[in-house]
């Protein structure tokens, strides 16, 4: 059987983020999400998660323009800051912008996630990265995914939210993606094909 974790990404970016990304869980199929620990939103998304029991809650490092010099004690900055702001530990690990393919940082990023035992992205389940940008995140697309999902353990990454004057180049696409993630579609083809969907936490 498919089991399938969707993991909404930058939890702590903005309101509009944050709101979209516990909306998506309420009412749609995102079942994990990772938190940026130093962003504005940071404190308000962590109050949020703490109202969604069953939503497993990970640690989004930020480590864009940190040289591989400094990469594990920004990691373990991170770390820390998240332990104080959830009073626990992340259930997975994974970065933004996927900075933890970057060839000077790959090997220190994956020596503290094994050292610090934490689930890290891509290398405790398969990472699907096909639900991203248009057109791919529409309703149609999502559900040929759902469809050819191997047996086993699964992450699909998400960014859902709203835009609500963010400057960045992915905006009125995590409100397409919000629409897609809470379309009765999805859920129905879930159920169809026996999908089970699980948080980084039922690991």
């Amino acid at each position: 059987m498919p089991r399938l974790i969707v993991n909404a990404d930058d939890l702590g970016y903005t309101e509009g983020i944050n709101r979209g990304i516990l909306e998506a869980h309420a009412r749609g199929i995102v079942t994990s999400t990772s938190l940026m620990v130093d962003r504005p939103a940071a404190e308000r998304g962590v109050e949020l998660a703490r109202q969604a029991p069953r939503l497993s809650v990970g640690l989004h490092a930020v480590l864009d323009h940190v040289p591989p010099e400094r990469c594990e004690e920004e990691l373990a900055r991170q770390l820390a800051r998240f332990e104080e702001l959830m009073a626990g530990r992340p259930t997975h690990l994974d970065s933004h912008h996927h900075t933890q393919r970057e060839p000077g940082l790959r090997k220190t990023f994956a020596a503290f996630a094994e050292r610090e035992e934490l689930p890290m992205r891509e290398r405790a389940v398969r990472h699907d990265p096909r639900y991203y940008a248009v057109p791919a995140i529409g309703v149609e697309r999502l559900l040929e995914i759902l469809g050819s999902l191997d047996e086993g353990d699964t992450e699909l990454g998400c960014h859902p939210g709203y835009a609500d004057g963010l400057v960045s180049s992915y905006t009125v696409e995590r409100e397409q993606e919000l629409r897609t993630l809470t379309d009765p579609r999805v859920r129905a083809r879930i159920d169809e094909l026996g999908i089970e969907l699980i948080g980084w936490r039922d690991l």
